[in-house]
């Protein structure tokens, strides 16, 4: 390369992205990490992709697509590694030292005393201080909180060997993602952006690129930390709102009212926008995204916002409150929940993908297994492995054998679909549904004792006076 993107006017910029002269490198091939660098590769930029998972990065190179649960990906995965626009490396200098733009889709998870851990973008950014080459623009596409950027990682890229400085001979910026994981695709087509940055002109050249990968508006905002913190603002509002219903739910239980049938009828009024209760949320992103908002209150010394924190623990109760519905189904069949065989179906932290980051399904195990439930799980996308110490089962049919009761964690297709007359092979029918979606008429028609999470019980249990 004999020109410097940073240093390039914005009409420069856009000449060379059109001409497919600009080189992209993707840091972290993950849920998100992967699918940009193909979309990127795709739009005819030459695109590399940089992990430090070498298992990973020979599947790739091989031809062994890694995210077959997310539709279309594969497709542009064969055509990209076929025509060479993309490829793998576990070597971090080799893959930023031919790339005008490096981008960072690294996790930020949270510790288990909901700390956020950046541990992987301050490695990083280590490294970048030392090799980034002069001239080129990093973009930080990892959920962080609103200051991390301009107070801790950039003085990690500013203080080494490299003598980079942001605004000065390279640009900083950040560009969120919004995608939905098993819809990542779709919605790279059609949710906006937001594209901030340590200067104006860089969060242009940004936009510039991105465009051409992502045809999608972008919005540009004030700078790194307000772009941080609207991705944040969006996913907790989401967790706010699920414990919200969460919470009424566990009201609405007690006096005999169908969640469900009332958040669909409040779906009439026109500002009104549906959440639904369930065992709880996961992921890598809500709850930490929740935490990252809380730990910015608390390193700044403020008592606010209290709503998030009491959403976090409304929501991480949830898994309790399901084996307290179990619990007493059983009770209803005579039996007791110490030495029952229960089936947990689902273990995936939402419907219909390969992934169990942060599920609620964990803790719900654990909660029976303390109550002295013996567990068996199926899950039609972790068949024959190995989760939370249990040996999953291979098919539903074999899974109901001998057992006690069934709880459905993970709405995935199959369990919407299935017929609830498979549940008369238990030994006792009793259905606990933690995610609304089995019809309580036919689950009664059925001839099985049910529960649903908010759907109009009627009357308290143990453990229920605690949680409300």
């Amino acid at each position: 390369m004999d020109y410097s993107i940073f240093s390039l006017e914005i009409e420069d910029v856009r000449r060379l992205v059109e001409k497919n002269e600009v080189s992209v490198c993707v840091v972290g091939l993950g849920r998100i990490g992967l699918p940009t660098a193909l979309m990127f590769a795709r739009s005819g930029l030459m695109t590399v992709g940089v992990d430090i998972d070498a298992g990973l990065v020979t599947r790739l190179s091989s031809g062994n697509f890694s995210l077959k649960d997310e539709p279309g990906l594969e497709d542009i995965f064969r055509q990209v590694a076929g025509n060479g626009r993309f490829r793998a490396t576990t070597s971090l200098k080799d893959g930023i030292s031919c790339s005008d733009i490096i981008v960072l889709s690294l996790p930020t998870p949270v510790t288990g005393d909901n700390i956020p851990d950046y541990s992987a973008l301050d490695t990083v950014g280590r490294q970048l201080g030392d090799l980034a080459r002069a001239g080129s623009i990093i973009v930080v596409e990892s959920t962080i909180e609103p200051g991390f950027l301009e107070n801790e990682f950039l003085g990690l890229v500013e203080s080494g060997k490299a003598g980079t400085k942001a605004g000065v001979n390279i640009g900083v910026g950040v560009c969120p993602e919004a995608a939905n994981p098993s819809e990542i695709l779709r919605d790279f087509a059609r949710l906006p952006r937001m594209v901030g940055a340590t200067d104006g002109e860089t969060a242009k050249k940004i936009a510039e690129v991105y465009k051409h990968a992502f045809p999608v508006n972008f919005r540009m905002v004030s700078d790194c930390k307000t772009a941080n913190a609207a991705k944040l603002v969006a996913n907790v509002f989401r967790d706010v709102n699920i414990a919200f219903v969460n919470e009424l739910a566990l009201l609405f239980d007690r006096i005999g009212i169908d969640t469900k049938e009332v958040l669909e009828a409040a779906n009439s009024k026109y500002n009104f926008q549906i959440h639904y209760p369930g065992a709880g949320v996961g992921g890598p992103c809500l709850p930490a995204n929740s935490y990252q908002i809380l730990n910015s209150a608390r390193v700044t010394g403020s008592r606010l916002p209290r709503i998030i924190e009491a959403g976090r623990q409304v929501n991480e109760q949830m898994p309790l409150y399901v084996v307290d519905l179990l619990r007493d189904a059983l009770r209803q069949a005579g039996k007791e929940i110490e030495s029952s065989v229960v089936l947990i179906l689902g273990v995936s932290y939402k419907p219909d993908i390969v992934d169990m980051q942060v599920s609620p399904a964990e803790s719900v195990i654990l909660e029976a297994k303390r109550a002295g439930a013996m567990i068996k799980i199926y899950d039609p996308y972790f068949k024959g492995v190995t989760a939370y110490g249990v040996h999953t089962e291979s098919s539903l049919d074999e899974a109901i054998s001998q057992t006690d009761a069934a709880v459905i964690v993970t709405a995935h297709a199959e369990f919407r679909n299935m017929d609830l007359k498979c549940f008369a092979k238990m030994r006792t029918p009793v259905l606990v549904d933690a995610r609304g979606i089995i019809d309580t008429h036919l689950a009664e028609k059925a001839g099985l004792v049910f529960r649903g999470l908010g759907r109009g019980r009627g009357k308290t249990i143990e453990g229920d006076k605690d949680r409300i």
